[in-house]
């Protein structure tokens, strides 16, 4: 296993240790780990593309390991009360209908050769960055203040970012029949 993997899987394993923080309003130490989560993620991209280090298995793990991060920490933050639980909602199941159109599109042709849209990888940052800053609005007021825009920015790309996944999961079902 590469650098970039071991990265991957060590983000992994730190989401049981996120929730557990947050569940007991540990809240500085979960914005420790979900930062050095983000670094990770941002270093195994880049670890992978600068030593040729992409791998069929990093080409899963990495998103997947991105959907359980941000899955586990939307939901843990709406049950908290932390973030609004529509938003949980919105977040989730637009990641539930990209990996079941995925799983369709593959069943139906055989193929499953796309990569992340520039929205798509703006929807993670967005999302990752709601996350910071609603832990950082636990530590500092006035961080606090700039939450609603990020809610709803994440709401609406989110969305929009969705419906582009769908296009495109349509547009490949079209070409193969």
């Amino acid at each position: 296993m590469n650098t970039a993997n071991k990265l991957t899987v060590f983000r992994i394993i730190l989401i049981p240790f996120f929730v557990i923080l947050l569940i007991y309003r540990y809240t500085s130490a979960a914005l420790l780990i979900f930062g050095l989560a983000s670094i990770t993620d941002a270093m195994d991209g880049f670890i992978a593309r600068r030593w040729n280090q992409k791998t069929r298995l990093g080409s899963f793990l990495d998103p997947m390991a991105d959907k359980a991060m941000l899955i586990t920490s939307f939901i843990t933050l709406a049950i908290l009360h932390f973030l609004p639980g529509w938003l949980a909602v919105i977040t989730i199941s637009r990641d539930l209908i990209i990996v079941l159109g995925a799983l369709i599109v593959y069943i139906l042709t055989g193929n499953l050769s796309f990569s992340p849209t520039f929205l798509g990888k703006m929807t993670t940052m967005v999302q990752i960055l709601t996350i910071l800053i609603t832990l950082l609005g636990h530590q500092f007021q006035k961080v606090k203040l700039c939450l609603p825009i990020f809610i709803w920015l994440t709401a609406i790309i989110t969305a929009v970012s969705g419906f582009q996944y769908l296009s495109i999961g349509m547009e490949m079902l079209n070409e193969s029949s």
